[in-house]
């Protein structure tokens, strides 16, 4: 089956698509990436998600007009692959995900459904919660199953907004361990906005600050950093105006004490959660992967070899929208697509809802 994936992470920036080939069950999985798009949100979408996630007071009109112009821009996003793909995979985008209790992601399916003319497969993460999981981490089963290799310990870790890993130990999955680390982009992003850039290009603005160690070494106590895994966190926890005298510093200082930060919050999972089990490599995918002050941090602070997904010979921006779309063709031979150890449900779920064009 060829399944077109649409993701959209916590970055909020747009979406990205991936255009699969999928062959077979679980253990094993046949694929084959056929083509990848990125579709950045126009700014008015873009200032309104963004708002939306920052917990601003939106009337449902409001969060109406959202969900269906986020619809359309999936549609307009993915009308390319008319005629190609069989079945499509939407995340949505996360708008608030506050587990146990409530995750909410928004994109009304039934444009994407109309203009591909496709089954979509659609809110994933309600399931799991329902299940008593935490909605997230989604995508550490099909990490399992496109990236695990026999004999060899490897982390595939996404920096979007948000941090994630997930822990390979072969291809057996009952040793996978997944989490959300803490921040990925996120703080930086909010730190470059306030300097009128989207994000910080390449690790440019905190190449040319100071880190204010006092400062990391003060956020660096947050109570969600100690938790052991099973977890997940969002943009909801993980903004700037949630930590302590960040109107110390502007500027270039700012976005570079933040991705110090952001480094640490890494270092530190891997530290306590994962290299006491073994580890070999570690594969980057995501935004971040492009930011060479972030990676350098990592590099510097992490015993293995840290490797970014173009360094060995995959797309970084197809990773998660590709494991969307593994989801979205497990959900459609209604199988489990969920490790409920990584997200602390009771039961493996077959997460997903269907919507079918309306001819």
């Amino acid at each position: 089956m060829i399944v077109l994936g649409v993701m959209s992470g916590t970055s909020a920036d747009g979406a990205d698509l991936a255009l699969v080939r999928l062959e077979g069950r679980p253990p094993r999985l046949r694929w084959e990436l056929l083509e990848r798009r990125s579709a950045p949100y126009p700014e008015g979408l873009f200032a309104r998600v963004r708002q939306a996630q920052q917990d601003r007071v939106l009337g449902p009109r409001d969060l109406a007009w959202l969900h269906h112009d986020l619809g359309r821009f999936y549609a307009e996003a993915a009308a390319p692959f008319r005629g190609r793909a069989e079945l499509a995979a939407l995340a949505g985008q996360t708008v608030w995900h506050e587990p146990p209790g409530v995750t909410w992601q928004l994109g009304e399916p039934s444009w994407l459904a109309e203009a591909l003319g496709v089954p979509v497969v659609h809110d994933f993460r309600p399931a799991d919660l329902a299940a008593g999981g935490e909605g997230a981490p989604l995508v550490p089963y099909p990490d399992l199953l496109l990236y695990g290799e026999e004999g060899v310990r490897r982390s595939v870790h996404n920096l979007g907004g948000i941090s994630n890993l997930t822990y390979l130990p072969g291809r057996d999955p009952a040793g996978v361990l997944a989490f959300d680390t803490g921040p990925g982009n996120c703080l930086i992003d909010e730190a470059a906005a306030r300097m009128g850039e989207r994000y910080d290009a390449g690790g440019r603005i905190a190449a040319e600050g100071r880190v204010d160690e006092a400062l990391v070494e003060v956020w660096f106590n947050h109570a969600y950093l100690r938790r052991p895994p099973p977890k997940s966190t969002g943009r909801e926890v993980w903004r700037l105006e949630r930590l302590a005298f960040t109107d110390r510093l502007e500027g270039a200082d700012l976005v570079a004490t933040v991705t110090a930060f952001t480094v640490r919050t890494v270092v530190a999972a891997y530290r306590d959660f994962v290299l006491p089990r073994g580890l070999d490599e570690v594969w980057v995918a995501g935004g971040g992967a492009r930011n060479r002050t972030l990676m350098a941090g990592l590099r510097a602070g992490l015993p293995v070899p840290v490797r970014t997904f173009d360094e060995v010979g995959h797309d970084p921006l197809a990773r998660e929208a590709l494991a969307f779309a593994v989801l979205g063709y497990l959900r459609w031979l209604g199988l489990p697509n969920v490790l409920p150890h990584t997200t602390g449900a009771r039961r493996a779920a077959v997460a997903g809802r269907v919507t079918r064009p309306a001819v």
